[in-house]
């Protein structure tokens, strides 16, 4: 089931480039993230109400607050440069860049959460790194 949500994630965040890159003509680039997270945070506490899952908030610990601070942190840098970068790039360069975020991500979830290395999962990281190059090398 995780890749049924893992493919629509992908299908929304393709979507996500095209429709910021028309958003985003001539405004602010901030102005745009401020807006789009607006609308994300209302979209996610109304999910979150739907479902009566805000009494859940009461179980968190320290150690969830902290990372989920941080998370929405490098969330909103990542969101800002983003937008940044779709203003004055082409959605068939940024995006790809962006989507980089694959192998650092599986480079630090060995460093930091211990998961294992495959000889699937480095043949992976080395192609979407050397994918990310040939498209963005201009």
């Amino acid at each position: 089931m995780w890749w049924i949500y893992a493919l629509l994630s992908a299908l929304f965040a393709g979507l996500t480039a095209v429709l910021a890159k028309k958003g985003i003509k001539n405004i602010d680039s901030d102005l745009a993230t401020a807006i789009r997270t607006t609308v994300i945070l209302g979209l996610s506490w109304g999910l979150v109400f739907l479902k009566g899952a805000a009494s859940g908030v009461q179980q968190f610990s320290r150690q969830n607050w902290a990372f989920l601070v941080f998370s929405g942190i490098a969330t909103g840098l990542s969101w800002i440069f983003y937008f940044k970068a779709l203003q004055v790039g082409k959605v068939s360069q940024v995006a790809p860049v962006d989507k980089a975020s694959v192998a650092i991500a599986i480079i630090l979830s060995v460093i930091f959460l211990g998961e294992q290395l495959t000889w699937k999962t480095v043949s992976g990281v080395v192609l979407i790194t050397a994918g990310t190059l040939i498209i963005a090398w201009k």
